[in-house]
C-alpha cells in the first residue's frame, strides 16, 4: 500500500467518524428536546399536586427543566467545538497530503456564503430552542413562586 493510498485510508476514516459523531449529537438532541417536552407537559399536569414539604410538584420539575435546559445547550456547545475543531481541523490537515481537499473547499465557500448573506446555522436554531425551552421553565417557575411569596406576605 503507497503512502498516498494509507493517507486516503486515514481521512476515508476520520470522515467516517465526523458524520457518527454528528449522528450521535443529533440523537442526544433529540433525547433532550423529549425530556423537556415531557417535564413541560408535567409541569403543566402537576401544577397543584405537592411533593414534599409543601413544595410543589411543578416547582421540582420546572426546577429540573431549567437544569436539562442548561446542560442541553452546554451539550450542543460542546459537540459544536469538537465538530469544529477536533474533526474540520484534523481532516483539514490530512487534506493536504491529498490530491483534493473537498472539506477546505467546502468551508471556505460556506464562509464566503455567510459573509455575503446572513443565515442561521442549525447549531444555532438548536442552541436558540433550548434557550426557549429554558425561559419557558423560568416563567414556570415565577408562576409558582409568586403564589407562594404573596400567600406569605399576607
Amino acid at each position: 500500500m503507497s503512502e498516498q493510498d494509507l493517507i486516503f485510508q486515514q481521512y476515508k476514516l476520520y470522515s467516517e467518524q465526523k458524520e457518527s459523531f454528528i449522528t450521535r449529537s443529533f440523537a442526544i438532541n433529540r433525547f433532550y428536546l423529549c425530556l423537556c417536552i415531557i417535564l413541560l407537559f408535567g409541569v403543566y399536569l402537576t401544577k397543584t399536586a405537592i411533593f414534599a414539604y409543601s413544595i410543589p410538584l411543578g416547582t421540582l420539575l420546572t426546577i429540573i427543566g431549567m437544569c436539562c435546559a442548561i446542560l442541553w445547550w452546554m451539550n450542543m456547545d460542546s459537540y459544536n467545538m469538537l465538530i469544529k475543531i477536533k474533526f474540520a481541523k484534523v481532516l483539514e490537515e490530512i487534506e493536504k497530503k491529498l490530491p483534493v481537499q473537498p472539506y477546505g473547499e467546502e468551508y471556505k465557500e460556506i464562509a464566503e456564503y455567510r459573509e455575503n448573506k446572513k443565515m442561521f446555522l442549525f447549531s444555532d436554531i438548536q442552541k436558540t430552542v433550548a434557550v426557549i425551552v429554558f425561559l419557558m421553565f423560568f416563567v414556570s417557575l415565577i408562576e409558582t413562586i409568586i403564589p407562594v411569596i404573596v400567600k406569605s406576605i399576607a
